[in-house]
């Protein structure tokens, strides 16, 4: 049994040494500013939620990811686990209690409970004429806005490790993740990769909330946040492109996981990704074990190039 089942991820931590910077990326990115002091900078998305990136002042780093568990007793057990912080007051925008634990390859994760909810921030989408429904949008013309995406939520992290098997089965273990997909190379037992759901029961969630990717060097692969729908990720592409941003992969949608996707580096090259569309699954939907030739490739848009998949932020 594992230590808990997380309810969703929460945020990504990352230090940057500008963060008159680091703010501009994000802001064009499609993040909102909740909160800055001069030393950690605090942006949220559209959903109701108090923030989903943090950035601290500070050399260039990967620090952790978090999570928010269903129960205050849930961090309770996670407290009692050795190494493990002993539960906190969470003194940043939204306030509520953590634990923090080290995954294997000594990178900070987490678990969060009690944070205060803020209102979410509306978006205007238009309907969509389609052969099933030609006059949804009758007698209005679409006039998508010129600008970034809208940021609903962090959907998922992506790890770097040469402690593969480990790092899986720590994230499995503690916070209650499910296999959605493993990937092999070669030969079915020699996995190179482990897309990881999580176990909300017969609720549905999206395909997954970790990639643990094996690599000889530990770290950040990339972060992704989802967007209203595909228009969404197409706008925040042209934007970033005209903002002289560098660009990684995409638009393309993905084999695994089927989200429509757009991956971009910020100025440290740390890899942030836009996608919509994600397959949901939930408990009855099993796991599947996939060939790397397929986990890797789209459905359209070719396949992940190698400066994506050798990105690793320490």
């Amino acid at each position: 049994m594992p230590g808990i089942k997380v309810r969703d991820m929460a945020f990504i931590r990352l230090r940057s040494p500008d963060l008159d910077k680091a703010e501009e990326f994000l802001t064009n990115f499609g993040l909102v500013k909740t909160h800055r002091t001069p030393t950690v900078l605090f942006m949220r998305g559209t959903d109701p939620v108090a923030h989903l990136h943090v950035t601290e002042l500070g050399e260039p780093k990967f620090v952790g990811f978090g999570y928010f568990a269903e129960t205050e007793d849930d961090l309770k057990k996670l407290a009692a686990t050795p190494g493990a912080s002993g539960i906190e007051n969470l003194d940043e925008p939204g306030g509520g209690k953590r634990v923090r634990l080290k995954e294997p390859n000594g990178y900070t994760i987490e678990v969060i409970h009690g944070q205060a909810v803020p209102k979410a921030i509306p978006i205007a989408r238009q309907p969509l004429n389609s052969g099933e429904e030609p006059t949804a949008r009758a007698g209005e013309m679409m006039r998508l806005p010129k600008g970034p995406s809208h940021i609903k939520r962090i959907g998922h992290g992506v790890l770097s490790t040469p402690k593969f098997t480990e790092t899986v089965k720590w994230f499995r273990d503690t916070l209650g993740f499910l296999c959605s997909d493993d990937v092999y190379e070669g030969e079915p037992h020699n996995l190179m990769g482990s897309f990881n759901r999580l176990d909300r029961g017969e609720d549905f969630v999206d395909h997954h909330v970790m990639f643990v990717l094996r690599h000889e060097k530990a770290g950040l692969n990339h972060v992704s946040f989802e967007v209203p729908d595909i228009d969404d990720v197409a706008m925040g592409h042209h934007f970033l492109h005209r903002c002289g941003y560098e660009h990684m992969w995409g638009l393309g949608r993905h084999y695994l996981g089927s989200q429509v996707y757009d991956y971009w580096a910020d100025p440290w090259g740390r890899v942030h990704e836009h996608w919509a569309d994600s397959d949901r699954l939930n408990i009855h939907n099993g796991s599947n074990v996939v060939p790397v030739e397929e986990a890797l490739d789209s459905q359209w848009g070719g396949p992940a190039p190698e400066k994506l998949i050798n990105n690793v932020s320490v």
